[in-house]
C-alpha cells in the first residue's frame, strides 16, 4: 500500500546516513572531532522506519480492513536484501586478502549472523564495544541497526495487526504504554547494561514506536499539523536539537536513554510540522539532499566495510589524494548500488520469484564461503597465515600453571578442582590478576619457572578505574569481585600476587593527564584491598611502540624487513607515569617494578629480532615477546629470586 511521497523524509534520511559516516570517518577540525555525536543518524532512522512501516499498515488496514504479510514482507526483502548481498559478496575478496585467520573467522561469523538478522546479539555476545577502535576494524558491524529493524518488522506488524482487530480503541494507549515502557528499560539499561543496552530492539523500540505513534496520529486524523506559526518554528528547533546532538553527544553519554529525547523530538518536530511554507522543508526537499537521501541506505551498506577494509590496510595514514580515493569509491559504488541494484530490485515488472531464486544463490554462495572459512579456522590465504602464527601468543598451560578469562571461575568445577590438586602437590602459589597483559606476564612467568605454581585470573580489557569497566565489574562482566573472593578464600595458600594491567598507559596520553589523579586514586584504593590481604607487586607501565600489527599491510613490511616507520615512544609522558606509580605504589608498602627500568626497551634493536616480532599487534607480546622481554624482566628485579 502506498504512501504519499515526502521529500523532506528523503531529506532527513540524507542528514542520518551523512552523519554517521562523517562519525565513522573520524573527522577532527584543529583536534577537535565536530562529528562526534554522528551516532545518533542511526536513531534518526529508527523514527523513519517506525513512522513510514506504520503508515503502510494502517492505510491498508482502514482502507481494506486487511492486512497482507506476503505482500509487505515481498517489500522489505526486494528493499533490504539485494543490496546487503551485493556488499557482502563483493567484500569476500577483500576479506581474504586483508583479514588474518583469526580475523576471517570473526568476519564470516558475523556475516552468517547478519543474514540471519542477529548480529546486533553476535557484536555483543563477541564483546565488541559499539565506537571502540576495534570496532572500526570490523567490516559489517553496522549491520547490527538492520537486525534491529528486520526484528521489528517481524513483531511489529504481528502487534498491531492484533492490537487493530480486538483493541482498535486502545491503539493509542497500547503504543504508548509501548514507548514508555521501552524507554524506561533503555534509560535504567544505559546505566546498568550500556553495551547490552545499545545492541537490543526493546531499548530501541521506543524511537521506532514513536515513529509510530506520528503515523498513527496523521491516520487518524487524515492531516498533519497545520498551525502556521507551529510550522515556521518547530522544523527549524528540530534541526538545532539534531544538530545540536551531532555536535555535543559522545560515546561517553548513556545511549540510548532520555537524554536521547532530544535528537528523537527534532526528527518528530520536522516529521510533524514541516510544509512547504517553510525553510527547512525547502532545505530538505532540494535535490541535494533529497539525492542523498534517495542512496542513504547504499551509502550506509557500503561505507563501513569500506573505512573497515582500509583502516587495516592503513590507507587512511596515506596522503590526502588517498582518502579522496576513499570517499569517491563510496559514492560511485552507492550510486551504481541504487541504480542498479536497488531500484531494479523494488521494481515490481520484476517477478519476485526470479529475484528470490537470484537472492537465494547469492546468499548460497555467502554461507557456502563463510562456513568453509569457519570450518578451516580461518586459514585460507597462506601468506596471511604463517604472518598470525608470527604474531600468536598461545596461553600457557600445563599441570600446575592455568589462566582463566572466565568471570565466573568461582563455580567452574574444573577450574576449582585444578587449584585443590595443585595445593596438595606445591601448598602454596603465586597469582597474577588483570587484564589481557596479565596475560603477557603470565605466559612470561610461566615459561621462565618450572617448579611453581602459578594461577592467572586474566580478562581482556578489565580495568579498575575506567568507567565501564565499572559497570562490568558490578555488572559481573569482569573478574575483580570474584577475585577479590578468591584472594579471601585462598588467603593462607597465597605467596604473592602480581598485579599488571594496560590502564597506564591511557595516562601517557596527554589528554588524559588532567584526569590522572582520579583514576589513579580508584586502583590504589583496589590495590590497597589487595594489599590488606596479601603481598602485592604492582608491574607497570605499559610499552606501547607506535607500530601497530593489525595492520597487515604493517606487519607484511615489518616481516619483509622493509618497515623504517620507527616513532617516538613519547617517552616523557611514559617516564612522568613511570615515576608517579613508583611513588604512589612504594608509599602504599606494595613492590613496584617498572618495566621502563628492567626492560629497557628500544624500539629499533628490539621491535624486530632475528625476524622475529616480539609484539603480536600494538600493545601485546608475541609469543617470542613474552620470552625475550620476560626474562628481562625477571632477571633484572626481584622476580628472580622469588620465582626460584
Amino acid at each position: 500500500m502506498k504512501i504519499n511521497y515526502r521529500p523532506e523524509i528523503d531529506g532527513l534520511r540524507a542528514i542520518a546516513v551523512g552523519v554517521v559516516i562523517l562519525y565513522h570517518a573520524e573527522i577532527y577540525i584543529f583536534g577537535y572531532q565536530p562529528f562526534k555525536g554522528g551516532f545518533i543518524g542511526v536513531d534518526i532512522f529508527l523514527v523513519i522506519s517506525g513512522y513510514l512501516i506504520t503508515s503502510i499498515i494502517l492505510k491498508e488496514l482502514n482502507e481494506t480492513g486487511t492486512f497482507s504479510y506476503k505482500y509487505f514482507y515481498e517489500r522489505r526483502i526486494r528493499r533490504i536484501i539485494p543490496a546487503l548481498t551485493v556488499v557482502m559478496l563483493a567484500s569476500l575478496p577483500f576479506a581474504w586478502l586483508y583479514l588474518l585467520p583469526s580475523e576471517l573467522i570473526d568476519y564470516s561469523k558475523s556475516i552468517l549472523f547478519s543474514l540471519g538478522f542477529n548480529s546486533n546479539f553476535y557484536f555483543y555476545f563477541s564483546g565488541l564495544e559499539y565506537g571502540t577502535p576495534d570496532g572500526l576494524l570490523k567490516p559489517f558491524l553496522h549491520t547490527w541497526s538492520l537486525s534491529v529493524e528486520e526484528q521489528y518488522y517481524i513483531l511489529f506488524p504481528i502487534i498491531l495487526l492484533i492490537t487493530f482487530k480486538y483493541f482498535k480503541k486502545h491503539l493509542f494507549s497500547i503504543l504508548t504504554v509501548g514507548i514508555l515502557t521501552s524507554l524506561f528499560i533503555a534509560d535504567w539499561g544505559s546505566k546498568n547494561y550500556p553495551s547490552f543496552n545499545f545492541y537490543i530492539l526493546p531499548t530501541r523500540a521506543w524511537e521506532l514506536g514513536i515513529g509510530s505513534l506520528l503515523a498513527y496520529f496523521e491516520i487518524s486524523n487524515k492531516r498533519r499539523e497545520q498551525n502556521i506559526f507551529l510550522g515556521k518554528t518547530l522544523p527549524f528547533l528540530g534541526l538545532l536539537l539534531i544538530i545540536h546532538s551531532v555536535v555535543f553527544f559522545d560515546d561517553n553519554m548513556l545511549h540510548p536513554s532520555l537524554f536521547t529525547l532530544s535528537p528523537i523530538f527534532g526528527v518528530c518536530f520536522i516529521i510533524w510540522f514541516s510544509n512547504k511554507d517553510e525553510i527547512i522543508y525547502k532545505i530538505l526537499s532540494s535535490k541535494l539532499f533529497v539525492g542523498i537521501g534517495l542512496i542513504s541506505y547504499s551509502l550506509y551498506l557500503w561505507h563501513y566495510p569500506i573505512f573497515a577494509f582500509a583502516r587495516i590496510a592503513e590507507y587512511p595514514q596515506g596522503e590526502a589524494i588517498v582518502r579522496i580515493f576513499i570517499i569517491m569509491s563510496l559514492i560511485i559504488l552507492s550510486i551504481s548500488s541504487y541504480y542498479f541494484v536497488e531500484r531494479p530490485a523494488r521494481n515490481r515488472i520484476y517477478d519476485f520469484r526470479k529475484i528470490f531464486i537470484i537472492l537465494i544463490s547469492g546468499i548460497s554462495i555467502l554461507i557456502t564461503v563463510n562456513i568453509f572459512s569457519i570450518v578451516n579456522k580461518g586459514k585460507l590465504h597462506k601468506s596471511n597465515t604463517e604472518i598470525e602464527s608470527k604474531l600468536a601468543s598461545p596461553l600457557h598451560e600445563s599441570e600446575c600453571k592455568f589462566s582463566t578469562d572466565n568471570v565466573n571461575f568461582m563455580y567452574d568445577k574444573i577450574f576449582n578442582q585444578k587449584i585443590n590438586n595443585c595445593k596438595k602437590e606445591y601448598n602454596n602459589f603465586i597469582l597474577i590478576l588483570g587484564d589481557s597483559h596479565s596475560i603477557d606476564l603470565f605466559n612470561s612467568v610461566a615459561n621462565f619457572t618450572k617448579k611453581i605454581f602459578i594461577v592467572g585470573l586474566n580478562r581482556g580489557r578489565c580495568r579498575p578505574w575506567n568507567n565501564s569497566t565499572e559497570e562490568r565489574i558490578s555488572k559481573g562482566q569482569c573478574h575483580y569481585q570474584n577475585a577479590l573472593e578468591f584472594i579471601k578464600n585462598n588467603n593462607n595458600n597465597l605467596k604473592y600476587i602480581i598485579f599488571t594491567h594496560r590502564g597506564s598507559y591511557f595516562l601517557t596520553n596527554g589528554k588524559d593527564l588532567p584526569i590522572y589523579k582520579k583514576q589513579f586514586e580508584e586502583t590504589v584504593d583496589y590495590i590497597t584491598k589487595l594489599n590488606k590481604i596479601v603481598r602485592v607487586i604492582y608491574i607497570g607501565p605499559t610499552i606501547e611502540p607506535n607500530i601497530d600489527l593489525r595492520s597487515l599491510r604493517t606487519a607484511r613490511e615489518v616481516f619483509s624487513g622493509n618497515y623504517m616507520k620507527y616513532k617516538d615512544l613519547n617517552n616523557d609522558n611514559i617516564i612522568k607515569v613511570d615515576k608517579k606509580l613508583n611513588e604512589t605504589f612504594t608509599n602504599l608498602g606494595i613492590k613496584y617494578i617498572s618495566k621502563i627500568e628492567k626492560i629497557n626497551f628500544n624500539l629499533k634493536s628490539d621491535y624486530l629480532i632475528n625476524g622475529k616480532v616480539t609484539y603480536s599487534d600494538k600493545h601485546h607480546w608475541s609469543q617470542f615477546g613474552e620470552t625475550y622481554f620476560g626474562e628481562k624482566l625477571i632477571n633484572n628485579s626481584i622476580l628472580k629470586d622469588l620465582l626460584n
